[in-house]
Order: structure tokens, then C-alpha cells, then sequence
């Protein structure tokens, strides 16, 4: 069972992360698009959101802890690999992104993270034909979300080519 000073880090972590994104959330211009919501509404809510939570983990955590936390599920030690790959995954996506384009680079997490959570889990990873189904789907389900924003919403996102559909 966490100890009540655990509970209480955790409480204030939460209120913390949520004071930081209000905090970000005002630098962001507020102007009303469609529909009536600017840019800045999502981190608004989340932040308002992440507060609330975070007031309510402190007042459990300050009124006698955390009730009924359960037994934690899982492995007991992390595995370090299936984290590096989907770390990996993430930050190669954030460093082609503009290099080989939004579908590619997407496809590209999706393998990793794919792997990471098999090797997490203990599962074989397929080889390089299980990486190259898993790459393949994730460009099939990144290619019309990159479709969507770029000639539906005409929002530009970083392609391959400049045809706008890759």
C-alpha cells in the first residue's frame, strides 16, 4: 500500500502538470474558429481537467488515503527494450517528420512501438516480415488521417512529395 506521503506527491504532481498546461494555454491566441472554439479550448479543458483530478487524488489522499488501490498487475522489473523501442518509435517520428513525411514517419512509430509491446510482453516479434506488415499498417492507417487534414481540412502536414498524397 502507498504510503500517504506518496499519495500526497502524486496528488500535487497532477495539480502541478495540469497549473503547467493552463500556464502554456495562455500564450495560445484564443480567436474563435469554426464553430465557435479557438485553439486554445482543448488545453484549457485538459488542464481544467487534470486540476479537478488532481484536487480530488489530494482531498482522498489528505482524508485517510487512497481507498481500495488493489494489487498492482504486471510485471515486477520494466522491460527496458520494448521501452527503447517505443521510445525509438516516437522520437524518430519526431525527427523525420519532416525528412520522409507524416504517412512514413507514422508507419514508422507503429513499427516500433509494435515490436516494443511484443517484446514487452514476451511475444516473438515476427522478423523483418512481421516489421514490414506492421510498418505497412501503420501507413495504412496514417494515410488517411494525413488525407483528412490535408485536403479535407487543409491543414498541411509534412509529405513525401507535393502532390498531397504521400
Amino acid at each position: 500500500m502507498p504510503s500517504p506521503r506518496a499519495e500526497v506527491a502524486l496528488s500535487v504532481g497532477v495539480l502541478a502538470i495540469g497549473a503547467l498546461l493552463g500556464v502554456g494555454a495562455v500564450g495560445i491566441p484564443g480567436e474563435a474558429g469554426y464553430g465557435g472554439v479557438g485553439p486554445n479550448f482543448l488545453p484549457w479543458v485538459v488542464a481544467g481537467f487534470l486540476i479537478a483530478c488532481g484536487g480530488f487524488l489530494l482531498w482522498e489522499a489528505c482524508s485517510g488515503g487512497f481507498r481500495q488501490p488493489g494489487e498492482p498487475d504486471g510485471a515486477k522489473v520494466g522491460n527496458w527494450a520494448g521501452f527503447a523501442l517505443v521510445s525509438a518509435g516516437l522520437l524518430s517520428t519526431a525527427a523525420l517528420l519532416t525528412t520522409i513525411g507524416f504517412v512514413l514517419s507514422c508507419g514508422l512509430c507503429f513499427a516500433l512501438a509494435v515490436r516494443g509491446f511484443k517484446s514487452s510482453q514476451g511475444l516473438p516479434s515476427g522478423g523483418v516480415r512481421g516489421g514490414l506488415a506492421a510498418l505497412a499498417l501503420g501507413m495504412v492507417i496514417a494515410a488517411p488521417i494525413y488525407w483528412t487534414f490535408t485536403k479535407l481540412l487543409a491543414i498541411n502536414l509534412p509529405g513525401l512529395t507535393g502532390t498531397g498524397w504521400l
